[in-house]
């Protein structure tokens, strides 16, 4: 009979070095893998797997939107225990439940100093995991600077909850604040996945009067509006350019968010949204060489439309204040879990969760 790590003690788990990983394995290929447990550097720190989510993104990754990878184990959205921590490391000791974000910058380089930590080293370089090192689809994984990196998970906040912080409520959020929605005014939000549904709820939160979102899917329209949307546009029922200008008496909105990564949300946020107003691009464009400006949307050139885009933050002061949004009652993300798997199915909720079978939204997986 196979013993898991769950009936292991540390040092048991220690002896054996070993750990299951779900990887992938080229392009289109996945699986799970045998890999050594991570061991902690001075400033790092080790996590014992005990939640995590799977994004659309690990799917761009393995259709090939990064380039190739051979045995890369996949996830960026994750919560545990603290299993090892580096001689350096001062906030957190074995046995604390933790978050940590998607992006892991190094945080003494210059992009970070610059103020653009998501960028660390390089274009996108703070998104490590499942990019430029292992993630966290595994029994334990690594963390690099970990007091920088992770946050201590309030006892009020359950794992199921907290581990939407690493980076759909980081992300969405970032689409809201990006696009400086003004106190009262109007925003559409281009498509209701995690990242939108989010990007609606931090809208309602920065004080939006009139926010509109758009997309074809039922249920994904029903959380919307729960969590916040006051109208929803059916673009497989209507034009949505001309709803939402009918919706703002022709004059367009002062935001626009778009969270699905596609050319034609693209063009028709900028086209939507009025002189002087601003877009906000969060949305991951896993395919294509280019994405395109709609010119009379964009006034020619000359209509002092912004276009602003961005990467999750990541980091603990960031994680601390998602963290305190949940604590305090103002979002509840678990809504969006539309399924469970153990991690031993991590390879069928992956299959779900690529082919949005079964009305996925969010599939939760449970270490």
């Amino acid at each position: 009979m196979s013993v898991t790590t769950e009936e292991l003690t540390r040092e048991e788990v220690l002896a054996t070095g070993t750990m299951k990983a779900f990887v992938m394995n080229g392009l289109g290929k996945v699986g799970f893998s045998d890999k050594p447990i991570p061991t902690a550097g001075p400033t790092d720190a080790v996590v014992k797997t005990t939640r995590a989510l799977i994004c659309t993104s690990d799917s761009h990754t393995v259709n090939g939107a990064i380039g190739p990878r051979e045995n890369l184990t996949l996830g960026h959205e994750a919560v545990g225990v603290v299993y090892q921590v580096g001689s350096l490391v001062k906030n957190f000791k074995p046995g604390d439940r933790v978050l940590v974000g998607a992006i892991t910058p190094d945080w003494f380089d210059e992009a970070s100093q610059a103020g653009h930590s998501s960028q660390s080293n390089e274009a996108l370089g703070g998104w490590k995991f499942a990019n430029i090192k292992d993630g966290v689809f595994a029994e334990y994984f690594h963390v690099n600077q970990a007091d920088a990196n992770m946050a201590k998970i309030p006892d009020a906040v359950s794992d199921d909850a907290a581990v939407y912080c690493a980076d759909m409520l980081s992300t969405g959020f970032l689409g809201a604040e990006l696009s400086n929605i003004p106190i009262g005014g109007t925003v559409a939000v281009f498509a209701l996945g995690p990242v939108g549904l989010m990007a609606v709820a931090g809208a309602r939160l920065r004080g939006a009067g009139l926010i509109i979102g758009v997309d074809s899917v039922p249920h994904r329209q029903e959380l919307a509006r729960g969590y916040g949307a006051d109208v929803i546009v059916d673009f497989s029922k209507v034009d949505p350019i001309e709803a939402i200008l009918d919706l703002t008496n022709g004059k367009g909105v002062d935001s626009a968010i778009e969270a699905l990564g596609s050319d034609i949300t693209f063009q028709n946020a900028i086209t939507v949204t009025k002189p002087g107003g601003t877009i906000a691009n969060v949305g991951y464009h896993g395919k294509g060489d280019f994405l395109h400006v709609p010119r009379l949307g964009w006034g020619v050139g000359m209509s002092e439309k912004s276009i602003v885009n961005g990467l999750c933050p990541g980091g603990s002061l960031r994680m601390q204040r998602l963290l305190k949004v949940i604590e305090n009652g103002r979002v509840d993300p678990t809504l969006m879990t539309t399924h469970t798997f153990p991690f031993g199915e991590l390879n069928v909720a992956f299959d779900f969760m690529d082919k949005k079978l079964d009305g996925i939204v969010k599939p939760l997986i449970v270490f």
